[in-house]
């Protein structure tokens, strides 16, 4: 008889006490929740969210088997789960109260939620994108390669990666960070955003890195503005950052790519990069729990 159990946890400090070494037992995918609780804990919870993140933990014979957090007004991150823990975690956190607005998962397990969301509150799932997860294999510089370097952004280049930054939220149909000046600021400070210019000096491209947690980096976002793709400042700016990351002892860096865009998921596995799995955020229209 199974009788593993949710459980919710108070605060950051306390979720990575008891999950931090199942979360990094896998660290390709928990990318997405290792980092952000590594921001939370660092930089307290005004850094991703506007109120108070919840956090929580399935547990089994006194071993952590899967894992959830949330940061407002963000949608409910999920480790893998199988059918089974999809539908008890939907009841764990119907009965715990709250808005569940969407989820974001591995495919399997995102389907899973969605559909015992709904089958508890009535909320209708609507399937806001696919993605797919990539690891660097060996690090390929784009050819041809344009013309230009890339460099580090500096205070100077603030606004300019402030508006890159609400230009990629408004491409991808976002929620984005409530001051992107304050995005960029914290990323600028951390020598964490990489920019493709041209040989006259003109930034044409962005690439940011994710801290390193549990040997990991992730490059995000990529942005490029409309009128200058297709020449492959997108993709130098990758494998700049990609070597940035390298460099820095990263053992594994990743990305994720909108499944919706094979020009973008083309560009990638160009520069080296190679699919892990399949992810899928669902927005779950109407779901209030209680």
């Amino acid at each position: 008889m199974d009788t593993s159990t949710w459980r919710r946890l108070p605060d950051v400090h306390s979720f990575l006490a008891r999950a931090g070494d199942f979360l990094r037992s896998r660290p390709a995918l928990h990318t997405v929740t290792l980092t952000v609780c590594e921001g939370l804990r660092a930089q307290g919870s005004q850094a991703y969210g506007d109120g108070a993140p919840v956090f929580g933990v399935l547990e089994g014979d006194g071993e952590v088997r899967a894992a959830y957090f949330r940061t407002p007004p963000y949608r409910l991150i999920v480790t893998p789960l199988t059918p089974e823990e999809a539908g008890s975690l939907a009841e764990h956190l119907r009965a715990a109260g709250g808005p569940v607005p969407g989820v974001n998962a591995d495919d399997a397990t995102a389907a899973a939620f969605a559909e015992a969301w709904q089958g508890r509150t009535g909320a209708e799932p609507r399937l806001h994108e696919r993605l797919r997860l990539y690891r660097l294999g060996e690090l390929r510089w784009p050819e041809p390669a344009p013309e230009g370097r890339g460099r580090i952004a500096e205070a100077r280049d603030r606004e300019l990666v402030a508006g890159w930054y609400v230009e990629f939220v408004r491409a991808i149909d976002g929620v984005g960070h409530r001051s992107p000046g304050a995005w960029a600021d914290t990323r600028i400070a951390g020598r964490r955003v990489i920019l493709w210019e041209t040989p006259d000096g003109v930034p044409v491209s962005m690439a940011a890195l994710t801290p390193q947690v549990a040997g990991q980096i992730r490059v995000a976002p990529v942005y490029t503005p409309a009128e200058l793709r297709g020449r492959g400042y997108g993709a130098a700016a990758t494998a700049h950052a990609s070597r940035t990351a390298l460099d820095e002892g990263a053992a594994e860096v990743l990305l994720f790519a909108d499944l919706a865009n094979p020009t973008s998921n083309g560009v990638y596995q160009r520069v080296g990069f190679r699919p892990v799995t399949d992810f899928a955020v669902y927005d779950l229209a109407g779901a209030v729990a209680g």
